[in-house]
């Protein structure tokens, strides 16, 4: 945890990457209690003038000779690389580090916190580190939490469709270069992804095991059981990037350990912290990217009930990965350590 202060010191540790962007207009749309910030990218980078609360701040060049004498409070959004060797850095200098990446969600030392889920899990932040999960774990967890809590979770098999912002802006940038070529008649050109993504799918997310699983689908399926603290809860995923901007949307079988029927899974998953039920099929009311694109909250819909299974319950959940995905996660874990 934090020292309680009145105000503190953060770092971004990869400030002009598109999570770093996020972080730091959403610290000045939730007022944070900010006295300080240093931002970090690389040489690329450095120099490049960004305004949080109506200053300006200079990028400055991450090297191995970076001071962070007085910082209270690091994100990092970078590299595995960048993770791995700062993260251990700065936890071991007493700085409380809030990690985006895959290198530490699965040590027994290090949290790996939701906080409308298990924000009780920071009490055991014993290396200085937190981990916010993959950007599709998240929404995946905050809509089983409450069926969880419920009646039980036996198993779940999920289907991502994930926006090319989780890739980062070069892969945007590639979408919408792509997508002009089409339209104009152009041969189009793949340098982010290994097909083309302009109206085209790719179901391959991170690299393939030996077994055909993507990266992607092996870290749902790890993260959420370490979350929802359920080592023995069946997941199964398939994860498929998709030519949309923003907005990462799920389609979700559950199988339950007891019945509940779609109305009262809409009224727990209504109460949940977070959650937006949006459910009307008869007035055409689901989520779509559009909804959520900017938003905070997890948007979920198509709640109904599957009789080819027992105990069966189908969700479908769109969230911003860009917010609740991954900038947002990291500033309200924060806003946890300097509360408590």
């Amino acid at each position: 945890m934090i020292k309680k202060k009145s105000g503190y010191t953060v770092a971004i540790l990869g400030a002009t990457g598109a999570v770093g962007r996020e972080t730091l207009e959403i610290l000045e749309e939730r007022k944070f209690p900010m006295i300080g910030l240093r931002l970090f990218a690389s040489a690329r980078s450095a120099g490049e003038v960004m305004t949080c609360l109506g200053k300006e701040y200079t990028v400055e060049e991450l090297t191995d000779s970076s001071s962070f004498d007085g910082v209270d409070l690091a994100f990092i959004s970078a590299t595995d690389a960048i993770s791995r060797e700062y993260g251990h850095r700065l936890g071991a200098a007493g700085i409380a580090v809030i990690d985006d990446s895959a290198v530490f969600r699965m040590d027994d030392g290090v949290p790996l916190v939701v906080p409308e889920v298990n924000a009780a899990a920071l009490h055991a932040m014993s290396r200085g580190i937190v981990s916010i999960p993959n950007c599709t774990t998240t929404p995946l967890v905050m809509a089983l939490k409450p069926l969880h809590d419920a009646v039980g979770v036996k198993r779940v098999v999920v289907t991502t469709f994930q926006s090319v912002s989780g890739t980062g802006a070069a892969a945007m940038d590639e979408l919408m270069d792509q997508t002009k070529d089409l339209l104009a008649f152009r041969d189009v050109t793949a340098k982010v992804y290994p097909y083309q993504i302009a109206f085209n799918l790719l179901p391959h997310i991170g690299s393939f095991s030996e077994g055909g699983d993507c990266s992607e689908e092996i870290k749902i399926a790890k993260e959420t059981r370490k979350i929802l603290g359920a080592a023995n809860l069946r997941v199964t995923a398939t994860t498929v990037r998709v030519p949309v901007l923003r907005c990462h949307s799920e389609a979700i079988n559950v199988e339950l350990e007891r019945p509940l029927k779609a109305n009262d899974a809409r009224a727990a998953l209504a109460a949940m912290p977070g959650v937006i039920v949006y459910d009307d099929p008869l007035k055409k009311l689901y989520p779509m990217p559009i909804d959520a694109t900017g938003k905070d909250e997890v948007y979920i819909g198509r709640i109904r009930e599957d009789e080819s299974i027992t105990n069966g319950l189908n969700l479908w959940v769109v969230s911003d990965n860009l917010r609740k995905g991954a900038a947002l996660n990291a500033i309200q874990i924060a806003e946890c350590l300097v509360q408590n």
